[in-house]
């Protein structure tokens, strides 16, 4: 997917329009906990500004539902932005009409605009084409760097694209880059490592992932549902049961393929999955009776790690057990600081598997953490993303 990049168009005095993605957490005092998605889009907003650019800035944040919510609001975020920056940042009442239009107009060369919450307007998540030409009359040109977002044809992603020349930001490419040479050109022996408590949400992911790699090692939720199909017992463990034939699947792939589905040897099980709960260690085959599995056990950790000692490509998604409760986080700790030491290069994606690489420090260690959850899985099921293919072609 070689798409052009901010880098092939002039911008300096043009009115940029820069779909973000900030849909970051707040506490319930209305403080932002994480900045790392506003982080992510500074490299690219300061080249616009560097390059004279008037810099029109728009993102989602949250569920409003198409109407107004106060506490949904981009002002603290505009106001995280200009500290990072270093420089003032305007906020605009709204995101479409007279209230944006006024902004814009009194926008000078290098100035950062935050428009309103895009998804205040029902129409955005329709795609409604009437909502994307009033954005897209903001702008001269528009810059997609919401990958996180990518997945979605929303008349920010998509439907703009109509209208304007589109590019891809720097964040965007970085991602393309990274998840596409896993596609495409992986350098071998490539191991894939799949956690998460969901098999629904990675069936496609898997499959297609199994015509590219070498081996697939699988924890988390996803072993108990891939166990049970195999015909063991697994207590109480969290299961999908709809997806068993689908795990089954699967595992007939690996054997056709002779690319070979790795599942843990032994498991730590609880009686409850909760700080301070009773458990214990024991073999994968001999899950007891009101006992769930809450992570991978220390056997499985070690051969984990011999299947991935000889691999130049690991691409990482989901944690090996329930990593928010401390006294079951040890086997997605491991792997992280394994993954981490490696000489190999390390693509990490999906929502819990990189709050626990950004926790433990080594985000910066890792070849690549991706921004995008679910635009991460279907770009690995299906190659491609509608607010990528929208961008115009190198």
């Amino acid at each position: 997917m070689r798409k052009k990049t901010i880098g092939d168009v002039e911008v300096n005095g043009k009115r940029v329009f820069v779909r973000v993605d900030f849909n970051v957490p707040f506490d319930e005092a209305g403080q932002i906990t994480d900045d790392t998605r506003i982080r992510s889009a500074l490299p690219t907003i300061q080249k616009l500004i560097e390059g004279g650019a008037r810099v029109i800035v728009a993102s989602h944040l949250g569920r409003p539902k198409g109407k107004p919510v106060d506490e949904l609001r981009l002002k603290p975020v505009a106001d995280r932005l200009a500290e990072l920056l270093g420089s003032t940042v305007i906020s605009a009442d709204d995101c479409v009409g007279p209230k944006a239009e006024e902004a814009v107009a009194a926008l000078r060369d290098g100035d950062v605009l935050l428009l309103e919450n895009l998804r205040f307007h029902a129409e955005e998540e329709k795609n409604d084409p009437s909502f994307a030409e009033q954005l897209a009359s903001l702008a001269d040109i528009f810059v997609n760097d919401a990958f996180g977002t990518a997945h979605r044809a929303h008349a920010s992603t998509e439907g703009i694209t109509h209208h304007l020349p589109s590019v891809a930001g720097l964040l965007m490419e970085k991602e393309l880059q990274s998840l596409g040479e896993l596609l495409t050109a992986p350098s071998r022996p490539f191991a894939c490592v799949f956690g998460g408590a969901k098999v629904s949400d990675k069936v496609g992911m898997i499959l297609n992932m199994l015509q590219r790699v070498d081996v697939v090692l699988v924890g988390g939720g996803l072993a108990a549902t891939f166990l049970k199909a195999r015909g063991l017992e697994v207590g109480e463990s969290l299961v999908e049961d709809d997806m068993l034939e689908e795990a089954r699947t699967i595992m007939a792939e690996s054997e056709r393929s002779s690319v070979p589905v790795i599942l843990p040897l032994d498991v730590l099980v609880a009686r409850e999955v909760k700080r301070g709960a009773r458990m214990r260690v024991v073999q994968a085959t001999s899950v007891p009776a009101g006992w769930g599995i809450a992570d991978i056990g220390p056997r499985t950790i070690e051969h984990f790690f011999g299947k991935l000692e000889s691999c130049k490509t690991i691409m990482w998604n989901g944690p090996m057990g329930v990593y928010e409760v401390p006294q079951f986080s040890l086997g997605t700790r491991c792997l992280i600081n394994y993954v981490a030491a490696t000489d190999a290069k390390s693509v990490i994606g999906g929502g819990s598997s990189v709050d626990a690489v950004q926790e433990m420090g080594l985000a910066d260690i890792v070849t690549h953490v991706s921004t995008g959850g679910g635009a991460t899985l279907e770009l690995l099921e299906k190659g491609t993303l509608p607010g990528v293919e929208a961008l115009n072609d190198s």
